[in-house]
């Protein structure tokens, strides 16, 4: 080794000990002719002295350090003199007092050092990557990352989980998202699709008798990305034979409740509470609800097809909801200008057709531009449904139930964080059960799956996939951290007839069902066992444990919102040859054909 000890290692009772340390410049201070060094590794600190008396030679060969020079020094242990002691480091009570210097490494005048205050923008910090990962922050989130996964995987060892890995190079299946095909050089015009998840490989374990699987797997998804959203992701993805749901959410609830008392020190409460998926839409407009305030929305609907506001009444009679929310004592907070901002906030960003306010002043007596259209008793009762005091700011939408959930959950969500009404370093768990088994697609007016096309339904819904479709309900089940969807997993089918009925309701013919599920349908003939499970976003859960609000800070090396590496310059061209290799020729804009022509 290079080094006799790291940067954080030493203490006081290491002194007149002859010590060797490497790392990083960190920062340099010429105090009258003796030059003051901190040395840095990802371990800490020291504190580097270049004393007169060691030598002219030593000053000279260490006036021309700077900043991220990789250096190795000899010297020897001494306490700092009194007054001078660093509390904020672990390293504080001591120096090294050089003898020695090597400069292993010199480095230019970089863009930016990991030790200044102000970051850089996300652009200039991911294309330096490897100067961004030097700072102190993004140590502790990568070794808090390695922490986590260390204890999961403890987790599952000691209640018997095989860790088995699934294949990268699988099948293109319907999963939601667009796959990332690569291309068969062997197979002319056949693709290999990376993996969205490695749900069908892990129903097939369960059918092969491997009652207990988990695995930390790599995953892919080619989707629009955002601040909580990856193409390439990790999940700790697990699986269970002879189970039910209940058996899946409890195991996770003492994962959940091992992970908060190792990385808060919280005694988690269990179970974790539950809350059905219609539930969480009606009390607060999304199935991944925050949970760590209130600010509950209320239906109003009822009251509206009586007033004169039109807005209200035809939306209430023609099918329609009016549903608010009371941000409490927020009237003071929120002039006229702030409210038109949150007007053309859930009116741009959600597709509201406007926002209704009231504030309310003494005598609960509820002042808006728009209430002369309401009766003194319809402001009353209006005030009495939203629980209304004075100083109170009430807030609507008048809407499709869909447009109503989006802009007040987004509003919600807004006011939560500038009204602070919640810790941020506060972390609240809970699930969301019972999801609808399908969706409408609006634009292809067919079902499609809630989750995934193998979710079990209900046992009492079972009829329901023959008569009304849309009323059955899914043996699923999603975790949820501070409103962020932590993790989802299901119940899976393990009937052959049910799983053919489920293609059948979202569009898959048994021709079209077989030549992509033929290997699943077959062995779910021979012998498939009631099985289920789920799965957790690692970068996610880093994310939340973290205290981060981008997911791309719980990542070493993570793609740009257009999925792009700045680093490496990924992704890129490649030559001629390895597309002929491959059969593929790449269209360029200038090559598409004009409309109307053949190319």
């Amino acid at each position: 080794m290079l080094r006799t000890h790291t940067c954080g290692q030493l203490r006081g009772t290491d002194r007149g000990r002859e010590v060797t340390v490497c790392g990083w410049v960190d920062s340099y201070r010429d105090h009258g002719g003796t030059l003051f060094v901190d040395l840095r590794d990802r371990y800490g600190k020291t504190q580097l002295v270049f004393a007169p008396e060691a030598g002219q030679d030593l000053l000279q060969q260490a006036r021309p350090l700077r900043s991220e020079d990789v250096i190795t020094v000899t010297g020897v242990v001494a306490l700092r003199p009194e007054g001078t002691v660093n509390p904020k480091l672990e390293t504080g009570e001591i120096e090294v007092r050089a003898r020695r210097l090597e400069v292993l490494n010199k480095c230019p005048s970089p863009p930016f050092t990991p030790g200044q205050a102000d970051l850089p923008g996300e652009d200039l910090r991911l294309k330096y990557r490897y100067l961004d990962l030097r700072r102190a922050a993004m140590q502790r989130t990568l070794m808090l990352r390695s922490e986590l996964v260390f204890a999961i995987r403890q987790h599952f060892a000691e209640l018997d989980f095989i860790d088995v890995e699934t294949p990268i190079l699988g099948r293109s299946t319907p999963e939601g998202a667009r796959d990332y095909l690569v291309p068969s050089r062997v197979h002319r015009g056949a693709f290999y699709a990376l993996p969205q998840s490695p749900q069908l490989y892990k129903q097939i374990l369960m059918m092969a008798g491997y009652d207990r699987y988990v695995q930390i797997a790599r995953c892919f998804r080619d989707e629009d990305l955002r601040a909580d959203r990856q193409p390439e992701f990790t999940q700790l993805d697990v699986e269970m034979s002879f189970v039910d749901a209940e058996d899946i959410i409890q195991l996770i609830d003492g994962l959940m409740a091992r992970l908060a008392k190792k990385f808060q020190g919280v005694d988690l409460p269990l179970p974790l509470p539950r809350m059905t998926y219609d539930e969480a839409m009606r009390r607060f407009g999304h199935d991944a609800p925050d949970l760590r305030f209130g600010m509950e929305l209320i239906d109003c609907t009822d009251l509206a097809k009586e007033v004169d506001f039109r807005v209200f009444r035809e939306a209430a009679q023609q099918g329609g909801f009016v549903r608010g929310m009371n941000a409490k004592a927020a009237a003071s907070r929120y002039s006229r200008k702030l409210i038109d901002e949150l007007t053309d906030f859930v009116t741009h960003d959600f597709g509201a057709k406007g926002l209704a306010w009231f504030k309310v002043e003494e005598g609960c007596q509820l002042a808006s531009p728009i209430a002369k259209n309401f009766s003194e008793s319809q402001l009353k009762n209006l005030a009495l449904r939203m629980d209304a005091e004075p100083g109170d700011l009430l807030l609507f939408v008048a809407d499709k139930w869909e447009v109503t959930c989006k802009a007040l959950y987004g509003l919600r969500k807004r006011l939560g964080a500038e009204l602070e009404l919640y810790d941020p370093q506060a972390m609240h768990f809970s699930w969301i059960v019972e999801f609808p088994m399908f969706d409408r697609d609006a634009e292809s007016q067919r079902w499609v799956a809630m989750h995934h096309p193998f979710t079990a339904p209900r046992e009492k819904d079972f009829p329901l996939l023959q008569t009304d479709p849309g009323a059955a309900r899914a043996q699923a089940y999603d975790l949820v951290i501070n409103g962020y969807e932590a993790g989802g997993g299901t119940i899976r089918i393990h009937n052959q007839a049910v799983q053919q009925q489920v293609f059948g309701l979202l569009g898959l013919d048994e021709a079209t069902a077989r030549e992509r599920f033929g290997f699943l349908l077959d062995a779910l003939s021979f012998g498939a066992p009631p099985h289920g499970g789920i799965a957790l976003g690692i970068d996610r859960l880093v994310m939340l444990f973290g205290g981060l609000d981008n997911i791309r800070d719980a990542m070493a090396f993570p793609k740009t919102q257009r999925a792009a590496d700045l680093m490496t310059e990924a992704p890129g061209s490649v030559d001629e040859t390895q597309l002929r290799d491959l059969g593929i020729r790449v269209l360029r804009e200038q090559d598409r054909p004009i409309q109307g022509r053949s190319p």
